[in-house]
């Protein structure tokens, strides 16, 4: 696919002496040598995202894309196409998980309607609450079981459209969250795709299928595999195979990316947008950081393929942005450790004996 425009360039983030700085400083710490496990290598990349060895993190934002997809006509989800506006208007209310979470957490949430089939009334939110954008680039994709889910046209306003998107945001971290019914089917798609796995491995229950639909989901998803056989570069499975609301987040996380933001991975279908962007441009993956391994079926083969080593294991798989909100407050910690803990020479304590 040709673009009309640029997408943003991401650098290259290795600096060897800021990661020794940063290994031998946080080695130097009042503890025993790689004894805070997991949150050592996390503050050590916080440290390398935001170039620095006392990094803080600002004005952090979750931002939950939303669209339809055609396939959901297909009975490929076990909830019908309308629970995606439905829990637009939830994440506005207030009431969802990830607003529940964000609000906890002190996370500016921004709701994206990319795609969703009806029509959602722009609104004005007060300061501190959840915010409507409305790029609505069509009322939902047409089924990729018989073609192309979008126009390359469609698929490059998406993109444009996350990448105006973030560079509107205040901070220095961007958490990821998603909404709509049927876009499981979209991940499996797009990791069966662009990493040559086959269906069976990477298709799973999604919102609740049984043993039978689940077998229903895959046929219909090798059908839309067999219907768009061309489209194997990451731009053109996107476009075929995608939804709305995953381009919109590819072409945020490459903004994010550009504009050396920490990115916080959610769950199946944000690591479904990330694999995509990271084929586009594979310094992506030095910014984000995988909040969780999700319940859903393909997802580890997902984080393996982006080498990921993600931070909890719950068994979520609810989405919205709800696994990147739990992890939030981790990333808090290690950025406050690095910054904040003693080194045996500021206390006066005595280290390890040889």
């Amino acid at each position: 696919m040709t673009l009309p425009f640029v997408l943003p360039s991401v650098a290259d983030l290795h600096d060897a002496a800021l990661a020794n700085r940063l290994q031998h400083v946080i080695d130097h710490k009042t503890k025993p040598l790689g004894s805070l496990g997991l949150l050592e290598r996390l503050a050590l990349r916080l440290g390398v995202i935001l170039g620095t060895e006392s990094p803080v993190l600002h004005a952090p934002q979750m931002l939950v894309c939303a669209g339809d997809h055609g396939l959901a006509a297909r009975g490929v989800s076990a909830f019908p196409s309308d629970v995606t506006w439905q829990m637009v208007e939830n994440f506005l209310a207030g009431g969802a998980a990830v607003s529940v979470l964000a609000r906890q957490h002190g996370l500016g949430l921004t709701v994206v309607d990319c795609g969703v089939a009806k029509p959602i009334a722009a609104r004005d939110a007060a300061p501190g609450q959840p915010r409507l954008l409305l790029r609505k680039v069509a009322p939902g994709t047409q089924d990729a079981s018989v073609g192309p889910a979008m126009s390359a046209e469609q698929c490059a306003q998406a993109l444009a459209n996350g990448v105006e998107v973030v560079r509107g945001l205040p901070g220095n971290a961007l958490l990821l969250g998603e909404m709509g019914i049927a876009n499981t089917s979209v991940a499996s798609l797009l990791l069966a795709r662009l990493a040559g796995l086959p269906l069976a491995e990477v298709t799973g229950a999604g919102t609740g299928l049984d043993a039978a639909g689940i077998e229903r989901k895959r046929a219909v998803l090798q059908q839309a595999l067999d219907a768009n056989a061309g489209a194997t570069s990451p731009l053109d499975a996107l476009a075929a195979l995608g939804g709305y609301e995953v381009a919109t987040l590819v072409g945020a996380v490459l903004q994010a990316a550009a504009e050396r933001r920490v990115i916080v991975v959610d769950g199946f279908i944000t690591s479904a947008a990330v694999l995509v962007a990271s084929r586009i441009a594979p310094q992506v993956l030095q910014r984000c950081v995988f909040a969780h391994r999700s319940g859903e079926r393909g997802h580890s083969l997902m984080l393996a393929q982006m080498q990921a080593e993600p931070l909890l294991d719950l068994g979520l798989r609810l989405g919205e942005g709800s696994g990147a909100a739990l992890a939030w407050p981790l990333l808090q910690s290690a950025c406050a450790v690095l910054r904040e803990m003693a080194s045996f020479e500021s206390a006066g304590v005595a280290t390890q004996t040889a």
